[in-house]
């Protein structure tokens, strides 16, 4: 990307993503959205968009031009105060961003993952018998996607049982507080304060197991990696952006299991295409949908203008059934390769 003047002109759009209609059916918007142009302003937030894969990768990658910092959601931080502290992880940019990133990189190695995978596959033996002894039909949400992340992931961090309740109405309102204030907000806000203020406690030193990954990070204040300050915002990042979208991915891929019959045989034929099967579930139904980035100057992508200090709107889910990037992207396929896709917002946080 360069800051070069142009003058093309840039699509305009007067959808709104953020209204109940679209957010309960979105794939006609995003087709409208890939097929306006590469970028696109959307004029009801005059924010400038993009749905199609290439420019996505592009402009996520690019942190350089693109901050996280004046916030990852339709607020700008330059001049609005966030409900919140900032996230240390998704909203910083280097250099404040990269002691929390390495800390928590090193904390949650693939090593110290596979450490907890015989008690996590305990556990979900453990789940599956329950809800079998149960009826015969079930909502496998609220029975499996739900309870799972809730049972194992604060486990890991450390978490007390009392109070984690709370995990999943305070990252629900989390993820919609980054679109507008709209119903979804709205239902939320009344409880924020409170949400807000256990999720804090949880974080706090004497809150936590010593062996769980929430004392790591601790830990690593202890030892001068991050500051003491630091320390409790990146164990709220860990639980905000670990449950929520964890119970959106178990969800999505037992929906696309059952209704995908074949590849659901061909998934028990061979179970080493389990990887394959979470990478294509999470590209078809993103956890994350959208993710927001502030141009720092004024910034030339693709051909089109973008004025310093305005709001890049990236449709992370558009993306990923981009037709240019994948064939019968509609499709849940375990036959092709699903690397690459961008539903993951952290893999593209400035290293």
């Amino acid at each position: 990307m360069t800051s070069t003047t142009t003058t093309r002109a840039i699509p305009v759009l007067d959808d709104d993503p953020f209204s109940e209609e679209i957010l309960r059916d979105p794939l006609p918007f995003q087709e409208r959205l890939r097929e306006a142009g590469s970028v696109v302003l959307l004029e009801k937030y005059d924010v400038y968009a993009m749905g199609r894969y290439d420019t996505v990768h592009t402009a996520l990658v690019d942190w350089q031009s693109l901050q996280s910092s004046a916030g990852v959601g339709l607020s700008n931080f330059r001049y609005e105060k966030p409900w919140r502290p900032p996230s240390l992880l998704l909203e910083a940019d280097p250099p404040h961003h990269n002691a929390p990133r390495a800390t928590l990189e090193k904390i949650l190695s693939p090593r110290a993952i596979r450490r907890m995978a015989p008690a996590w596959e305990r556990d979900a033996h453990i789940l599956l018998d329950e809800v079998l002894r149960g009826p015969l039909e079930f909502d496998a949400v609220p029975a499996l996607a739900e309870v799972y992340p809730l049972r194992v992931f604060p486990d890991a961090v450390g978490l007390r049982e009392e109070g984690r309740d709370a995990l999943l109405p305070y990252g629900n309102h989390a993820f919609n507080a980054f679109g507008p204030a709209n119903f979804l907000v709205a239902e939320g806000a009344p409880h924020t304060q409170e949400l807000s203020a256990a999720v804090a406690q949880m974080c706090a030193r004497d809150q936590l197991d010593e062996s769980g990954f929430g004392a790591d990070i601790w830990a690593a204040s202890d030892r001068g990696d991050i500051s003491i300050d630091q320390a409790p915002l990146i164990v709220r990042s860990l639980l905000t952006a670990g449950v929520d979208t964890t119970v959106h991915a178990i969800g999505a891929m037992i929906y696309a299991l059952a209704t995908n019959p074949a590849q659901w045989e061909a998934l028990k034929a061979d179970p080493s295409l389990v990887r394959t099967a979470f990478d294509e579930t999470i590209r078809l139904e993103s956890p994350v949908q959208t993710f927001f980035r502030t141009a720092k100057s004024d910034v030339e992508i693709d051909g089109h203008l973008i004025p310093e200090g305005k709001k890049i709107l990236m449709f992370l889910s558009s993306a990923n059934r981009d037709h240019r990037r994948w064939d019968t992207p509609d499709a849940f396929d375990l036959t092709r390769d699903p690397s690459g896709h961008v539903a993951s917002a952290w893999e593209f946080t400035s290293a």
